[in-house]
């Protein structure tokens, strides 16, 4: 997958007001947390953050372009407006590459267009699951095959496509359902 870059600058202002200042001018503040270093507040263009978010979700390493310095980071939580089409404010987690992380990554229903079984009426119980893994094995999704299931069966953690991944530990019992198909 391509490198994914949001361009950011340094951002000075801080409080109320200068930070309402930012957000007429289409600027979102965000802040990057790093374990035992200073956070770093930035800045960056909303439209750069809504494309690089619908891109990247919130379990894929981006690098951030502050002023020519990258740092790899995650989308750790971001908040909208209520009833406007405007972020407030983005946080971010600075990733070290040699220390394992816990990610939250969103399962999906393979082949579901395909199932034999037609009559049923199939049921996701869990839509992500969180995981614990070095960066570098960060899956984009949770994926599990549900083209062959029958009525009554049932699809656990144990079923995911990463489960068998030594390198992903996944933070949830293995019998938790997933999905099921259902009369």
């Amino acid at each position: 997958m391509a490198k994914i870059v949001l361009q950011a600058d340094n951002r000075e202002a801080t409080g109320k007001n200068q930070v309402k200042k930012l957000r007429n001018e289409e600027l979102v503040p965000g802040v990057i947390y790093a374990k035992n270093q200073e956070n770093v507040n930035v800045q960056f263009t909303a439209r750069d953050f809504e494309k690089v978010l619908r891109q990247a979700g919130t379990s894929t390493i981006i690098t951030l372009d502050i002023n020519g310095e990258n740092k790899e980071v995650l989308i750790k939580d971001f908040q909208s407006h209520p009833y406007k089409n405007q972020f407030l404010h983005v946080d971010f987690q600075a990733i070290d590459q040699n220390q394992a992380i816990r990610v939250t990554v969103p399962v999906v229903l393979v082949n579901r267009d395909d199932m034999t079984e037609v009559t049923g009426v199939l049921v996701q119980n869990l839509d992500d699951v969180e995981v614990e893994c070095l960066p570098k094995y960060i899956p984009q999704t949770a994926d599990v095959d549900v083209k062959d299931m029958q009525i009554g069966d049932n699809k656990t953690i144990a079923d995911l496509d990463i489960f068998a991944n030594d390198d992903i530990t996944i933070l949830g019992d293995e019998e938790e359902v997933v999905c099921s198909l259902q009369e």
